[in-house]
């Protein structure tokens, strides 16, 4: 019985600490379950797969509510950071892409690469991945069939602890940090599969704020002009063909990188043919949902029924946004 009691205590004793040196896994657990909880601060890094596409994604968390997320997939990237409640946005290829109609086009091309809120997007967050508890409950413990020493993680020396949903790499030195996540094949957590994760600046100054200026999508008058064509008069096209438009904006009056301009374009219904254009500068600019007039001279002689077409280029912030309005005559 006495001969029972001492190898029981022996197993305890090489349970809490590895008799070659080497961290038990008990203590690779506790400093990485402690890190999740307790660290002010960390970042992560890899990618994932998400609603049949492939994910590349930086996230750095300041606690207790300040986040910074790049994400980038086939050629999109998004720009997201959070402070407290409020989310803010860039990234103009990947709103062109979750807004498709016109007027939506006109608002992303007028954005160009400024920061926006009032659009709603789904930040990626992992919470069983970069929370303590979840992470033990999930992939610790119980949940590890194998351990392998002698592993690195970007240089720093890990240790491999792996189950039938994961491969957890912890740092053998104290305070034993948590330093990668490898999902298994066909495993989903937090909605992602074929996640490969790189935790890391723990304890760092990410200097997480409120971007600034930000356009505000809920009110357009924070948008740079977005001017739009209503009509376009031709009765002053004679032996010299003065052609206007009335414009409205559905933006704001300020912001743009340049003016926007309106450019009449005649063309002979018969044979197609382009026979003059002119342009115009909108300016002064005008306020949200007010209207303007411009005008130029088509140095052209109009024929029967031939048309006009004017076509409202706003530079925006960004690349340009086009709406255009046709008349005959």
């Amino acid at each position: 019985m006495r001969k029972a009691i001492l190898l029981v205590a022996v197993a305890a004793t090489l349970a809490a600490c590895n008799p070659f040196g080497l961290p038990s896994t008990r203590s690779l657990e506790n400093g990485a379950e402690s890190m999740l909880a307790s660290a002010t601060s960390f970042q992560v890094a890899g990618h994932y797969q998400a609603g049949g596409a492939d994910w590349t994604i930086t996230v750095q968390l300041t606690r207790p509510d300040r986040e910074h997320v790049i994400a980038t997939s086939a050629g999109q990237q998004l720009e997201a950071v959070v402070v407290g409640g409020a989310a803010y946005f860039r990234g103009q290829k990947f709103l062109a892409a979750h807004l498709t109609d016109p007027r939506s086009q006109a608002l992303v091309n007028a954005a160009g690469e400024a920061w926006w809120k009032g659009i709603a997007v789904d930040v990626p967050t992992f919470p069983d991945l970069t929370g303590g508890t979840a992470l033990r409950s999930n992939f610790l413990g119980p949940a590890v069939t194998k351990r392998v020493d002698d592993q690195s993680v970007n240089g720093f020396a890990a240790v491999e602890l792996s189950g039938a949903r994961a491969d957890v790499y912890i740092g053998t030195d104290p305070p034993y940090p948590l330093l990668r996540v490898r999902l298994k094949d066909g495993v989903t957590v937090d909605g992602i599969t074929n996640a490969d994760f790189v935790f890391s600046r723990v304890g760092a100054d990410f200097a997480i704020s409120e971007p600034s200026p930000v356009i505000d999508f809920s009110n357009l008058s924070t948008l740079p002009p977005i001017y739009t064509v209503l009509a376009v008069d031709t009765t002053g096209c004679g032996s010299t063909c003065v052609v206007s438009a009335t414009l409205k904006n559905l933006g704001g009056p300020t912001g743009a990188s340049a003016p926007s301009t309106v450019t009449f374009t005649m063309t002979d219904p018969v044979s197609n043919r382009t026979l003059g254009t002119c342009s115009a500068t909108v300016q002064p600019d005008v306020g949200y949902n007010q209207t303007t007039t411009v005008s130029c001279t088509i140095a052209a002689q109009p024929v029967n029924a031939a048309v006009v077409t004017a076509v409202a280029t706003n530079p925006g912030r960004g690349q340009s946004g086009m709406a255009a309005v046709r008349h005959s005559f």
